[in-house]
């Protein structure tokens, strides 16, 4: 690197000819970890022409330095771009491949604008750190913030212990245990803001509160606002139970509305898993990434896309790709579309009405509200979802029985419909709601329900906001993006409530600061749907 700091990269060549174009992907999860082969495929990719490098990041396993999580990706993306154009066999062409963490060092180096990147393909990654990444609003990620500051730890520890195996052992064997219980009692450690765990093993710089300190920690990874930076065409791929699906989105459009030429890519998939079993649901075989329809698999998409940049001369290989390849879930299939959001999307209102009822007609005088008393030391536990967390919650769309048996849960449902309604797009919630606590959490869930009465999560959101208590006031929650159709004969439901625990943290209902509060007390919460108080889903309704 540019500043002495050696970096450490496997790289993997084509036997004979020559000169190649070469695929980057630098990550901090050991470049020898056979799930991240297994994921990137450097031998395919090498046999089918490309030379291919996979590069430890600052402070991790082989590379030298201190790491940080993201504080450099940045400068070393541009630095370690440069040295790879400059390999024996190259033709000077750079493309980036890798989700995740590997998805955002793919954007950090697009923006530090180093000559020779011509491409990239990030999967699975955010836009904006403090919508999926850290919070999501205003509620902690505590699903993915504490689980994975902890896995990350493992080599931080390594390397902290390295000439002293007498304290390694006790520091490796403390960390696991807290690893090995992360659901049953580390999630549930206050405060939040300033986790135990992470002060037990010395790890502060991996965790959430070193985002808080530190504004310029999260906006080193912060893509929203800059993709017209970076002036190079993109892949975007994602799903749409992955916990960054907005942030594909995001970086999607905001590439399009700069000009630039770029692709997306969403499946029913999660962060971990793109086949077509997701959750309780089979999407089907042709949902699997290895098919995409029967298009080919996502990988031989991929490299047809990346070879076309880097190697501009060469005959078109493989079909080519849509502006959009979308999967609509409920119908399950693929289908192409030319932008995103789809213009023909209406939004339209349904409303929140009395007696649990849910409907496209607005309320009408009288119908009062509902309400329900919110403990958060007995919170509404995680069930599905977009999420990244403890082996034990398992993402994607689940039976929500046990969630809909609880009180502190309000349950609205349509009548069934009489035909398909397709839902695609950015969904959004009008909450007007009251609490006797001064701050508190708003959550609201879009379910899907069959003819047998199983209900299936299909979207979410929080909000968390400071109230006058007593006094009613309409709060925004953003569910994200979806697209579904809801079958003739199936239900629509929409659940109310205040926590989603542990994928987001519990708010304690006192307003203390997040990086001290431990004190919490139960609150009333009311959720009105009248003629002057008219709670809602927005929904983005495509219709046939």
């Amino acid at each position: 690197m540019s500043d002495g700091t050696v970096l450490r990269a496997d790289v993997h060549r084509p036997v004979t000819g020559g000169p190649y174009p070469v695929l980057l992907a630098r990550l901090p999860y050991g470049k020898n970890f056979p799930m991240m082969s297994a994921m990137l495929d450097p031998l395919g990719l090498a046999r089918s022409g490309f030379i291919v490098v996979i590069q430890d990041t600052r402070g991790r396993f082989a590379s030298e330095g201190a790491w940080e999580p993201w504080t450099y990706e940045e400068n070393d993306g541009y630095d370690t771009v440069r040295w790879a154009a400059a390999l024996p066999g190259s033709n000077g062409r750079v493309g980036m491949i890798g989700g995740s963490y590997l998805g955002n060092t793919q954007w950090m180096a697009a923006l530090s604008k180093p000559p020779e990147l011509k491409a990239i393909a990030p999967q699975i990654t955010w836009s904006e750190p403090e919508d999926g990444l850290f919070t999501r609003g205003g509620a902690i990620e505590l699903g993915i913030t504490v689980h994975w500051s902890l896995l990350q730890g493992l080599d931080t520890l390594m390397k902290r212990h390295a000439d002293d195996p007498a304290a390694l052992g006790p520091a490796l064997g403390a960390l696991v245990h807290d690893l090995d219980r992360t659901a049953g009692s580390v999630y549930w450690e206050l405060p939040a803001g300033r986790h135990p765990a992470f002060q037990r093993h010395g790890i502060q710089e991996l965790g959430f509160e070193h985002a808080r300190r530190d504004p310029e920690w999260s906006a080193a990874c912060r893509v929203a606002g800059r993709q017209a930076e970076a002036d190079l065409p993109s892949l975007n791929v994602g799903g749409w139970y992955d916990i960054f699906s907005q942030g594909t989105l995001d970086n999607y459009v905001e590439s399009r509305a700069a000009g630039r030429p770029a692709a997306l890519i969403m499946g029913p998939w999660t962060h971990t898993g793109q086949t077509g079993q997701i959750g309780d649901v089979n999407f089907g075989m042709a949902a699997s990434a290895d098919l995409l329809g029967f298009r080919g698999g996502l990988a031989a998409l991929q490299s047809a896309w990346l070879r076309k940049w880097l190697t501009p001369d060469a005959a078109p290989s493989g079909p080519e790709l849509p502006p959009v390849l979308l999967f609509v879930m409920g119908r399950n299939e693929w289908r192409e579309e030319q932008e995103w959001p789809l213009s023909r999307a209406v939004d339209t209102d349904l409303f929140l009405r009395a007696d649990g009822a849910l409907a496209f007609d607005p309320p009408q005088a009288g119908e009062g509200a509902d309400s329900y008393v919110y403990d958060p030391a007995d919170p509404v536990p995680t069930t599905g979802g977009a999420i990244l967390m403890a082996g034990e919650y398992r993402p994607g769309p689940l039976d929500q029985a046990r969630v809909e048996a609880r009180t502190d849960v309000l349950v609205y449902t349509s009548e069934p419909l009489t035909e398909d309604l397709e839902v695609t797009g950015r969904v959004r919630a009008f909450v007007h709601a009251a609490s006797d606590a001064p701050s508190t959490d708003w959550v609201v869930r879009l379910c899907d329900v069959d003819p047998e009465g199983v209900s299936l999560n299909v979207a979410d959101g929080i909000v968390r906001v400071d109230t006058t208590p007593g006094e009613f006031a309409e709060h925004i929650v953003d569910l994200w993006s979806t697209s579904h159709v809801f079958r003739a004969g199936h239900r629509l439901r929409v659940h109310v409530t205040s926590s989603n625990f542990p994928r987001w943290d519990r708010n304690l209902n006192t307003g203390e600061p997040l990086d001290s509060g431990t004190d919490f007390r139960p609150a009333r919460q009311d959720i009105a749907h009248d003629t002057a108080r008219p709670s809602r889903v927005v929904l983005p309704v495509v219709r046939s």
